[in-house]
């Protein structure tokens, strides 16, 4: 009790002394901390003073670790007090048993010191709402869960099924503990902990849900120091109700339409607790095929988050910057309606209200004014000036100077023999037994091939093929919406096509890219192995069995280090790698990368996967942040699957859709 008077003296002392305080000095006097985040009545208290939580969220994996602290300076400076972010296992855990939290060395390693954003989140005064998954959604590739739980074949993620649980439990317990002493109780800025993630979704409507599993998750934070923290839930309550729910946790709710309903309906569910939008929309993400850029109209993100400030309600502003699917780590929606598959491209622009490059966008002004009429410490704690944007530019563009044939490049790649027919990536004998997890599987065979055979392939392809007779492309790239209804795309079930060959013996090969797994659905959608794998491939009406299955997984580090370069002369006409090289004077700055002249691929920046391009869109260029360049001479490579552009263009703007 001495205590807090103590605490109370000082905090009135300094309001009349200064009237300007931080987050941090107000919630915590002196450090002193009796209480974390409580969610009892109609209002959030924190360290026994009520706070309306006023957050955004940021995905440190898609903002350049370099960027961090600018960026949420940003948020501060908008009046936010608290950061949200969600955790991906597949990257925490990218094979095994083997953990990244920046110490790995690999291409996505730099994004991964956890620790460091969350104590930066709390020199940059703000809070943070962890949500740990294991299972996240983000649009993120499988939702968070890694490709190597799919090699086992009665693998049932997100439920109390031993094989998920197990994984579960070893990276819960290598994740947790080094931010356990980072929750607010202990003097760090952790105030919620999410369970599970839209749980409510994800159960069939005619089975309940699997209670024991949520509680498992439960169990396993408190195990680890974790109920100091408020623990939550999060689902849209108008769809799903209490279902992903768990009883004594928090239920909140998540929606950018129907908002009045949604918190009409999560009051009903739990009257004596206050409201917390825990994923307030606002903006949408891409498809690649989709006709237009995803936006949302400025004038109603504005009126939905007033309502929400208006009924009393925190709010977490899902996304307040987007960023960066790097690499091929972009996610899929599977749907019950054509094309039933949608993969996502690299941009995660998602019309936030810091665009992906964290440029100022008019919802940040429209955040920033609502938050500071509703803000109840508005005039008391004291906001930072917003920090001046970077500075974009175009770079000269860059011819290309060297490339690499198909068959050169495969010969480098690890290559097995199968006797039983094609073989799933994931159930690849690569990268220590954890399979494939990204890029292209190639199936390679010597066949008998007339001058009118047909090739026929079983069920589905995951998720598109390109076919190679002799190393001659015999496919056309996708031409139009019709397409991906046909052979060697996602759509076409039990599809044949005409080869020519010269009545001998010729290399059929087949090249299949993984799009990237599903992020979202119910638990079938998430049976997400990729390749040719679902039926066998016939040619002539009879099966081949003998294979030569190639993992083309285009990690940096390998692509940087191939030979077998030749200098550039024209297209080669097959799948091959483009390289060129510009100079950078002074110190690099922000720009984007304008492959709209070529047609399909992956480029790499300095040996690091920068992500898909795609010329049918919407987006057209790649964002490159500064800090992945550097002064003097650049690399840059490109893996196009069909024709190249005349030169790598760069541009200060870009070019969404």
């Amino acid at each position: 009790m001495a205590n807090a008077i103590t605490s109370l003296l000082v905090t009135l002392l300094s309001l009349q002394v200064c009237n300007s305080l931080t987050y941090y000095e107000y919630y915590a006097p002196n450090g002193t901390i009796d209480a974390g985040l409580v969610a009892e009545g109609p209002s959030f208290t924190l360290n026994n003073k009520d706070i309306t939580i006023f957050s955004g969220a940021l995905h440190y994996f898609r903002v350049h670790p370099d960027h961090w602290r600018e960026t949420l300076k940003k948020f501060r400076a908008a009046g936010l007090n608290t950061v949200e972010t969600y955790v991906p296992w597949n990257l925490h855990e990218p094979r095994q048993g083997v953990f990244d939290f920046g110490n790995l060395g690999e291409e996505m390693s730099a994004f991964l010191n956890i620790t460091a954003f969350v104590q930066m989140a709390q020199e940059e005064d703000l809070f943070l709402i962890l949500r740990p998954g294991p299972y996240i959604c983000a649009e993120w590739e499988f939702g968070g869960l890694p490709s190597w739980l799919l090699r086992d074949y009665s693998m049932q993620v997100r439920s109390y099924y031993d094989g998920f649980i197990q994984p579960v439990q070893n990276y819960f317990n290598n994740l947790l503990p080094q931010l356990a002493n980072l929750q607010f109780t202990r003097g760090g800025p952790i105030i919620a902990v999410q369970i599970e993630n839209e749980y409510g979704n994800f159960q069939y409507a005619e089975q309940p849900a699997d209670k024991l599993y949520l509680e498992f998750l439960r169990d396993t934070l408190t195990a680890n120091g974790y109920e100091e923290s408020l623990y939550f839930t999060s689902d849209s309550p108008r769809l799903s109700g209490d279902r992903g729910g768990l009883a004594g946790v928090l239920m909140t709710a998540n929606f950018q339409d129907n908002g009045e309903e949604n918190l009409d309906i999560l009051k009903q569910l739990q009257p004596d607790r206050p409201l917390m939008v825990m994923e307030y929309w606002t903006g949408w993400f891409d498809h690649w095929l989709a006709p237009i850029h995803s936006t949302q109209d400025p004038n109603a993100f504005a009126a939905t988050l007033e309502m929400i400030f208006q009924r009393n309600s925190s709010v977490n502003m899902y996304m307040f910057i987007g960023g960066t699917s790097f690499g091929f780590l972009s996610g899929a929606n599977s749907l019950d309606i054509w094309p039933h598959y949608a993969p996502q491209p690299s941009t995660y622009d998602y019309d936030a209200p810091l665009s992906e490059a964290g440029d100022y966008a008019e919802k940040y002004y429209i955040a920033k004014d609502l938050i500071s009429r509703y803000n109840p410490l508005e005039g008391i704690v004291t906001h930072p000036p917003q920090p001046a944007e970077r500075t974009k530019t175009s770079y000269p563009s860059c011819a290309v100077v060297d490339s690499m044939d198909f068959p050169t490049l495969v010969s480098q790649q690890s290559s097995f023999e199968s006797l039983g027919g094609p073989v799933a990536m994931e159930l690849l004998p690569v990268n220590n037994n954890n399979g494939q997890s990204y890029g292209y599987v190639i199936y390679s065979t010597q066949a008998f091939i007339t001058t009118n055979s047909t090739l026929f392939i079983r069920e589905h392809v995951r998720d598109m093929a390109q076919v190679l007779v002799d190393g001659v492309v015999v496919t056309s790239p996708y031409g139009d919406y019709l397409d991906v209804n046909g052979f060697g795309f996602w759509n076409g079930r039990d599809q044949s096509m005409q080869i020519a060959g010269s009545d001998a013996v010729a290399e059929l090969t087949i090249m299949v890219e993984n799009l990237n797994r599903v992020n979202f659905g119910k638990p079938h959608k998430f049976e997400q192995n990729k390749g040719l794998w679902e039926g066998p491939v016939l040619l002539d009406g009879v099966e081949i069995n003998q294979w030569m299955i190639y993992s083309l997984e285009l990690k940096g580090s390998q692509v940087t280090s191939l030979s077998g370069w030749a200098p550039y002369a024209g297209s080669l006409n097959t799948p091959a790698l483009y390289r060129g090289t510009f100079d950078i004077t002074g110190t690099p700055l922000d720009t984007w990368l304008d492959m709209s002249t070529w047609n399909k691929g992956v480029v790499f920046i300095n040996g690091f996967n920068l992500g898909r391009y795609w010329s049918e869109g919407p987006p057209r260029t790649l964002y490159i942040p500064a800090p992945l360049l550097k002064e003097g001479t650049n690399e840059i490579i490109a893996f196009e699957q069909y024709t190249p552009g005349p030169e790598f263009i760069f541009t200060d703007t870009p070019i969404l859709g």
